[in-house]
């Protein structure tokens, strides 16, 4: 890797792990805490690559972007932000940020993104135009997952290409085609959602395209559709024109299997399925369950719902739950605990209450009963690589995603053997000087205690 790199970041430690990472690559390094000290190097003509954090003590970093586009048009900029928020990726993109990266971040990834934009960093686009931003939608989330599903929004923000929007009941798919709506050009025009039910009679269709003029129109659960409406609404697509709002649709089923099974028109599932959003489960996102209750809380504070805590066990006990209702199910219940619970901190027998009792190897399961560990995987996989459209993922997949695996297989074998690496070792099978290699390059915090088994 060649070029100087501008590191901005009020963390000390972030600093010095960049400098270290960048110098062994072969880059020179400028860090700073201050975002003034930053355009100041900028303003100089320092730089090939900027990475800068979002929250400074002196500044936003993302307000900075337009300066930096205007100053050095061809200077790239990857953002990283602990602010993990569907709107921090969108505003990136506007603000013509090279990549965005929420923390905490993956460290090879970084560097592997970096020393793209270094290749790159004379073929930057033009700096996009910015929108008023809100943090109101819970599109939250800093696992991989969520992240990706982020990056891919923020880049189909401005195009016309339809948008298919998959996921389960809960997930937040119709939120999704809201953002997409809200932080796109067509702002200002209408968003028209329709149900099948509004969707079914002659002039049916006609009429919601006219309503939605040439803003965005959201087919909700596009996968009930009679047959009959189905062909009213490809005839209906067929003849828009100029003026077509953008298309959207969500839908719970697999319409490529309906589609196979000659349960769903072809033409209408390839005209609507431009670029394809998978939104996972919250049982894939359980990492999540902590932003988003906290979320919920300050939200129902800000309505006078009163200021209430989560307990870590009462965390704890939430993120085993498998959560049939996602999203939605979770706000459901954050709303009744914030509510009902007259203690300040929601304890964890607050949460059992409201929950119920958990089966055993729930959390594990697909909605049949039947998933395999392997199947569950493959799922994610699939997902994982649906999110990238035609290109691919970033390079190194293999590494993060056995990294992804073994992180949690070594962490609840060793919360069950209550911190014993000797019979941690022999649950899993392996020697215990692997066992300890893998603790300490996967920064596992062990903790020794008495298992009551």
């Amino acid at each position: 890797m060649d070029g100087t790199v501008l590191i901005a970041d009020d963390d000390r430690t972030i600093r010095t792990v960049l400098t270290q990472a960048f110098t062994r690559a072969g880059c020179k390094v400028h860090a700073t805490s201050s975002l003034n000290t930053l355009m100041r190097w900028v303003e100089e003509g320092r730089g090939d690559l900027v990475i800068s954090d979002v929250i400074m003590p002196d500044g936003n970093g993302l307000e900075t972007l337009p300066k930096i586009g205007t100053l050095r048009p061809d200077l790239p900029v990857i953002v990283i932000s602990a602010q993990n928020t569907i709107m921090t990726a969108i505003q990136a993109a506007e603000a013509d940020a090279y990549d965005y990266l929420p923390k905490p971040f993956d460290l090879p990834d970084l560097m592997k993104r970096s020393a793209r934009a270094l290749e790159r960093r004379n073929l930057r686009r033009p700096a996009g135009q910015q929108t008023a931003a809100t943090d109101d939608l819970p599109l939250v989330g800093r696992t991989p997952a969520m992240q990706e599903l982020y990056r891919v929004v923020a880049r189909v923000l401005n195009t016309d290409l339809p948008v298919l929007i998959t996921g389960e009941s809960g997930t937040g798919k119709s939120l999704i085609a809201q953002a997409i709506h809200d932080f796109s050009d067509r702002r200002t025009l209408p968003f028209v959602v329709a149900g099948c039910g509004e969707l079914e009679g002659l002039d049916a269709v006609q009429s919601v395209l006219a309503r939605a003029r040439a803003g965005s129109v959201l087919f909700d659960e596009i996968g009930d559709l009679t047959e009959e409406a189905q062909s009213r609404l490809v005839r209906n697509l067929d003849n828009l024109g100029q003026s077509a709002p953008r298309l959207m649709a969500t839908t719970q089923q697999d319409l490529a299997a309906e589609v196979s099974k000659d349960r769903f028109r072809r033409d209408l599932y390839y005209r609507l399925s431009a670029v394809s959003l998978s939104v996972p489960s919250l049982r894939a996102r359980v990492d999540d369950i902590p932003l988003l209750a906290e979320h919920f809380l300050a939200r129902l504070d800000r309505d006078g719902g009163g200021d209430k805590t989560f307990s870590p066990e009462a965390f704890e006990q939430m993120r085993i739950h498998p959560w049939p209702g996602n999203v939605r199910q979770l706000e459901n219940i954050v709303r009744r605990l914030a509510v009902t619970c007259p203690e300040a901190t929601i304890t964890v027998a607050d949460v059992q209450a409201a929950l119920g009792p958990v089966s055993p190897g729930a959390a594990v399961i697909n909605g049949n009963g039947h998933e395999k560990l392997s199947e569950s995987i493959a799922s994610h996989l699939q997902r994982y690589f649906d999110l990238h459209g035609d290109a691919l993922p970033p390079a190194g997949l293999y590494t993060r995603i056995l990294r992804e695996m073994e992180y949690p297989l070594l962490e609840i074998a060793l919360d069950a053997t209550g911190g014993n690496q000797a019979k941690c070792a022999d649950l899993l099978g392996i020697n215990r000087n692997t066992l300890r290699k893998k603790i300490t390059e996967l920064d596992i915090n062990v903790t020794r205690r008495r298992k009551l088994m």
